[in-house]
């Protein structure tokens, strides 16, 4: 082949990057967040005829005597109650129980209220995302009736064995382990069997902790609340009107500058929480829409990016 017939090759297109970041996340405590009381006292201790109150003082005392953990002294002592009382607490019946959870007004259509106003507030440009972090049952979240709403549901869970009798803890979520499904939303790593130790650049994180939201209701909060805002986020704590000790909570928090708002944990239209979150909100949007302009920019300077 003569050198005037030899075809020059054509450059290959590199295909530009599109903008990935256009999420936003909303986390949720569940317990004395979304709910007014424990959903243990909702389901499965009612079931057991066991008092709520009595319960709870039986699980503090034995943690101040041996120094335990909480979430795991109380998950060993439900599995001894539902045993002592003969009671067959299987997986599905538990998730039927969860139809008597009640919820603080208007959480019911919060969830589509906030994603509303997010696509109105960026022209359809931001998408959200909402998840629970609890250190309550899995196995009792998986039958609420607000499920639909969450991408994912992070909770503690029980190993049933064959017949389906509750064993031991497979999963416990305690305050400060709470902290690592942040860090598994931050990285895409949401499946619980993904590793989410490896270095990851920041750039390359689908939801920037800038991008979210953490909404609790008390101390137990405290540590991811903490991560949140400490890495550009936000964290808004509620307190229950008919418990005056958890607004008291919520002023602490404030003044140790671990959330930036607080508010009565009324989700209805136009109540105070409704505005301050909203306004959290702008703000996350806005940077979402400034951070897709600059990505277009820098596209324009450098097409191959």
């Amino acid at each position: 082949m003569t050198a005037a017939r030899r075809k020059t090759p054509t450059p290959r297109r590199v295909r530009p990057s599109p903008f990935a970041r256009n999420t936003l996340a909303l986390i949720y405590d569940f317990d004395g967040t979304l709910t007014p009381q424990p959903m243990q006292e909702y389901t499965v201790l009612p079931q057991l005829g066991i008092a709520p109150a009595a319960f709870w003082d039986e699980v503090d005392a034995e943690v101040r005597r041996t120094g335990g953990d909480g979430i795991l002294t109380y998950m060993r002592l439900l599995v001894e109650k539902i045993e002592a009382n003969k009671a067959h607490v299987s997986r599905k019946s538990l998730r039927s129980l969860a139809r008597g959870i009640r919820y603080f007004p208007g959480v019911e259509s919060w969830f589509e209220r906030v994603n509303h106003y997010v696509h109105t507030a960026s022209g359809g440009a931001v998408r959200v995302k909402h998840y629970i972090v609890s250190a309550g049952l899995g196995e009792i979240l998986e039958g609420i009736g607000i499920k639909r709403h969450f991408e994912r549901i992070y909770a503690s869970q029980y190993h049933f064995n064959h017949h389906e009798v509750a064993c031991f803890p497979t999963i416990v979520i305690n305050d400060t382990s709470k902290t690592q499904y942040l860090f598994r939303i931050n990285k895409g790593r949401e499946e619980t069997r993904e590793s989410i130790n490896e270095y990851m650049p920041e750039a390359e994180r689908p939801i920037p902790f800038g991008h979210m939201l953490y909404i609790g209701d008390g101390l137990t909060d405290v540590p991811c609340m903490t991560v949140t805002k400490n890495n550009g986020g936000f964290a808004v704590a509620v307190h229950n009107p008919a418990r005056p000790q958890s607004l008291e909570v919520c002023r602490a928090l404030a003044r140790a500058n671990r959330i930036d708002y607080f508010a009565t944990a009324d989700y209805r239209a136009g109540r105070s929480l409704e505005k301050r979150v909203r306004t959290i909100l702008d703000i996350i949007v806005a940077r979402i829409l400034f951070e897709r302009e600059k990505h277009a920019f820098q596209r324009e300077l450098d097409p191959a990016r």
